[in-house]
Formats: C-alpha cells, sequence, structure tokens
C-alpha cells in the first residue's frame, strides 16, 4: 500500500495547535499507512518531537485569521500556511513533499496563497470551495461555490460542475459510479434564474448530451437536504449564503432543543428518556463529522478546515484530504476536464434538453 503524506499548517485557525496537535495524532492512530508534514513555529514542533512517521518543518511567522490579504501574501512569506502549502510542489527535480494539504487559516488567505503558489489547472480560471453536506438520504451533497468567486460566468459554473462530480466520485472510491449533478435555481423550469444561470444550464445540458457529465437540471435550496442530487453547483456569493444560513439554522434547532429539554423537571425527565434518540441526532448532523472543504482547481490538493474546528472537527478534515489524495483526485479532475471542456462549445450549440431524469434515481 502506497503511504499518502499530508502537509499540515498546525498553526491556523481559531485554536491553533491546542486542536491541530491533538488531531494530527489521533490521525496517525488512525491511519498507519499516513505520513504528515508537520508545520509551525520551533517551539510547537517540539511537541510533536517523539511522533512516528512525522517531518517537522520549522516556519517564523503565522498568518492570523484577521490578516488581510497584503499581508499574508507579501509579508508573511514565511508563514506556516505559505510553507505547508509549498509543500505540495516539487524542487530542483524532486518529488513534492506531500500529496496533500490542509489549514484551518483564513481562508482567503488560504485560497490566495494556493493559487500564488501552486497555480490553477489548464483551462481552469477561478478554483472553487467544495463542501460535503448531510442529507436525509444519509448521504452527503457536495455543494460548491461556497464563497471563493462571487461573480461567475456559464463557463466557471460548468467548470465547477465538473470538478465537484469528480470530487464526489473519488470520494466514494467507485470508479463506475457517476454523481448526479443539480444547477441550484429558483425553480425547477430550464427558464427560470438569470441570464448566467440560463446558460450555464445549457452548457450542463450540452455535457449531458456529450456523456461526460449526468446532469440532472436545475433544483432548488430545500434539494440540498432531500439528497436530490449528488452535487449542486451555484457562485460563491449564493452559496456563502447558503451555507452561513445552514449553519445558523442548525444551531438555533440545537438550543431550542436544548432549551424545551431544560425547561423544568418534567422536561428534563422526558430528555433522560430520550437521551439515545438524542444522542443519535447529534450524531447525524454534527457539522465536525463533515469538516474540510476541498479548494477544487488548483495544482495541488489544498482541504480547508473550519476556522474554529475543535481536535474532532480537524481529525475529519485530515481523513477528507487523505481521502481525496488515496482516490486519485487531483488525476480524476485533469481527467473530466480534458474530456469534457474541449467538446462543449461545438456541442452547446443548439443542443437539445436530455431526456428528463428521476431525481431520485442514483447511477451506479
Amino acid at each position: 500500500m502506497t503511504s499518502i503524506c499530508i502537509a499540515v499548517d498546525c498553526m491556523g485557525g481559531d485554536h491553533g495547535p491546542a486542536s491541530t496537535l491533538p488531531a494530527c495524532r489521533a490521525f496517525l492512530d488512525h491511519h498507519a499507512d499516513a505520513r504528515l508534514v508537520l508545520v509551525g513555529t520551533a517551539e510547537v514542533l517540539q511537541r510533536t518531537a517523539a511522533w512516528p512517521r512525522c517531518t517537522r518543518v520549522a516556519a517564523t511567522q503565522v498568518v492570523a485569521m484577521d490578516d488581510a490579504l497584503e499581508t499574508a501574501m507579501r509579508h508573511k512569506r514565511d508563514s506556516s500556511m505559505r510553507v505547508a502549502i509549498a509543500q505540495l510542489k516539487g524542487r530542483d527535480g524532486h518529488p513534492a513533499a506531500a500529496q496533500a494539504c490542509v489549514s484551518a487559516g483564513n481562508t482567503g488567505a488560504l485560497m490566495a496563497l494556493s493559487r500564488y503558489v501552486l497555480k490553477t489547472m489548464q483551462g481552469i480560471e477561478r478554483p472553487a470551495i467544495a463542501y460535503a453536506m448531510p442529507n436525509q438520504a444519509d448521504r452527503t451533497t457536495t455543494v460548491l461555490d461556497l464563497g471563493a468567486n462571487v461573480d461567475c460566468t456559464a463557463e466557471h459554473l460548468l467548470q465547477f460542475a465538473v470538478m465537484g462530480a469528480a470530487l464526489a466520485a473519488a470520494m466514494q472510491d467507485d470508479e463506475a459510479w457517476e454523481p448526479t449533478v443539480g444547477l441550484l435555481n429558483i425553480g425547477e423550469e430550464i427558464i427560470k434564474g438569470g441570464e448566467t444561470i440560463r446558460q450555464a444550464g445549457e452548457l450542463m445540458r450540452a455535457a449531458h448530451e456529450a456523456g461526460h457529465l449526468h446532469f440532472l437540471g436545475n433544483v432548488e435550496g430545500n434539494d440540498i437536504y432531500k439528497g436530490t442530487s449528488d452535487v449542486v453547483v451555484c457562485d460563491g456569493f449564493v452559496g456563502n449564503v447558503m451555507l452561513k444560513t445552514s449553519e445558523g439554522l442548525a444551531t438555533m434547532i440545537t438550543e431550542f432543543m436544548r432549551q424545551e429539554f431544560t425547561r423544568g423537571l418534567p422536561s428534563k425527565l422526558a430528555a433522560l428518556v430520550a437521551l439515545p434518540v438524542l444522542k443519535r441526532f447529534k450524531a447525524r448532523v454534527d457539522p465536525r463529522r463533515y469538516n474540510g472543504a476541498a479548494l477544487l482547481g488548483l495544482r495541488g490538493l489544498v482541504f480547508k478546515s473550519h476556522g474554529s474546528a475543535d481536535a474532532l472537527a480537524f481529525e475529519h478534515a485530515l481523513r477528507r484530504a487523505y481521502d481525496a489524495a488515496r482516490h486519485r483526485l487531483l488525476q480524476r479532475v485533469q481527467d473530466r476536464l480534458a474530456q469534457t471542456m474541449p467538446s462543449i462549445p461545438a456541442v452547446a450549440e443548439g443542443a437539445a434538453a436530455p431526456a428528463p431524469v428521476n431525481p431520485a434515481r442514483r447511477v451506479a
């Protein structure tokens, strides 16, 4: 079995080493074939001196969560974030030190530094942030973009669809499985939405006709949680609003439940009876289990952990990066882009809409 190596920005996030180091140790305990490149200050790295399967790379600076992009790019060239990303690049004929990178640091800085250090794939103008959200079918719905690109063209949305499908397929580790893709809109009809959305729908239908994308058509916001499609595509403005609204709603529901189950002795007794159910419910919706967003479109695998992630959440981000590297996500994205993008302009012109597809169907 080939060893997978992940570079870790140990200093990033709200909690820094207090979360990242315990997560790294737990990850190593659960993945005997994995190695880590730990990047942080010399003082922090000293705490890991006895750890197995680790390489340590010292950095003298840290990108703060509120640092401006200019600060991260120009004034902190030896930051743990930048040094961790650089581990994905080979030097002087030598292969890269790591196959994926994980950071909980400043999202804007991580995206900017990743684009600067790694560059984008051929044919990709803008990378996208993709995140797997739980749905009621006990699967996940991969949604992108979640904030990297506020203004998108129809071509950008098509690229997001192709990359998202590659991510969803890679995480299933099934070469024959083809994820379904939906375009987030205000209705299912093809005439709905603005001009950019309608044009993106035409491009995705063309890709569907060419056999490069299993496009279901337009989906609405509630379809994300129904699991109607495996991948949902939108621009970064809509995606980020949707994500933050979802997080806020989940927090509110959890707080409402806590308030009601602590409202007097009868409610507390009812809580004791319902405790096993409540624990299962909490486990199903626990956002820590889904932590780790992929920055797709780069010439390297970079995963963004939530800035407030605790050790358990950061470990899940490491697991997602590990799975992505093990399942050759980078190569799969490149292959899909090479197959899909060159054929679309000729096919898209005057292309007919594909036959209706049952939204509940998953392609085996």
